[in-house]
């Protein structure tokens, strides 16, 4: 069971290492894109050029659906970033469903773990395998593996270590579980629990308020997608949305007001944060493409004194 991108790499290996996978649940096909085209998502099209048999359930609770999972036979549920699941479907498969979750649980529990553990600057993040339970991200740990993070890994980067390194967490896991191996630890417990919601629009823009570190931590950890954004001001009402996806952070100190522009007009665009300047590498004017500072100088004129809010 599974949806996006970073299911397939797990698919795929565990087709490789000879597993029969008796049917692919995935999400149904939706718009997406500029055209807002109606596509089948990445784990669909992976098990189409596999011939796996697909399931696109609406309702996970659906009485028909219900009654095709449980035709499969299936001994074992694997779940890849994937839906929530109900009692009815987690509880059928004798050997219980697992799943692989994109941090240390019971850190970093919720839909964007690569993207918080970036935003929030830590120096370690990994995966973890569990048998699911009611709660999300909260049953017994099987295996885990730590990943050493980097001042400048960018949420994409993280993303393409993980889903390989999580493919192979879960077919050792599995492997675990077929030899009847597997040994569980209830998740611990902590007063301060640090946790990985969803990230929203408005989670994406940039305070220039912030130190000029955590403004880069943002960046990278919505980099390249869904993307840090700020609003380009050129005086009176002449603004543009710009969307950030590649920084350095330059601590020092300064005296210019926090969202205001240095640059030389050919080779460099700086924004200043409270405590130092966030030199801007690559960006996006919106409606354009991806693009250098280099690439965007040579078309934009920015003047020292524009500012971004």
């Amino acid at each position: 069971m599974g949806t996006p991108e970073f299911a397939v790499q797990s698919l795929k290996l565990l087709l490789h290492d000879g597993y029969p996978v008796p049917a692919v649940i995935t999400a149904p096909d939706r718009p997406s894109g500029r055209g807002q085209k109606i596509q089948p998502s990445a784990v669909k099209i992976f098990a189409e050029q596999n011939r796996l048999d697909i399931l696109q359930p609406t309702n996970l609770k659906d009485t028909e659906f219900l009654q095709e999972l449980q035709s499969l036979e299936a001994h074992l549920f694997v779940v890849v970033a994937f839906r929530m699941l109900p009692e009815e479907v987690f509880k059928m498969p004798p050997n219980g469903t697992i799943n692989l979750h994109a941090s240390l649980l019971p850190h970093y529990r919720g839909a964007a773990p690569i993207n918080w553990v970036l935003i929030r600057g830590e120096e370690k993040t990994g995966l973890t395998t569990f048998f699911i339970q009611k709660d999300i991200d909260t049953g017994h740990i099987i295996l885990q593996k730590d990943i050493t993070l980097t001042n400048d890994m960018t949420a994409g980067e993280l993303h393409d270590i993980l889903k390989k390194k999580g493919a192979d967490l879960l077919l050792e896991t599995i492997d675990l579980i077929r030899a009847g191996k597997a040994r569980v630890t209830p998740q611990p417990s902590h007063p301060n629990l640090k946790t990985a919601p969803r990230i929203q629009k408005e989670d994406c823009r940039i305070s220039w308020a912030q130190n000029v570190v955590a403004i880069h931590n943002l960046v990278r950890g919505l980099s390249p997608s869904p993307g840090a954004w700020t609003i380009l001001n050129r005086g009176s009402k002449d603004e543009i949305l710009v969307k950030i996806f590649k920084t350095t952070a330059e601590i020092q100190s300064h005296q210019k007001q926090p969202g205001s522009i240095s640059t030389n007009h050919h080779t460099y665009l700086k924004i200043a944060g409270p405590d130092g300047f966030i030199q801007v590498l690559d960006l996006q004017v919106a409606g354009k493409k991806r693009m250098t500072i280099r690439e965007f100088l040579r078309g934009q004129t920015v003047h020292d004194g524009w500012y971004c809010v």
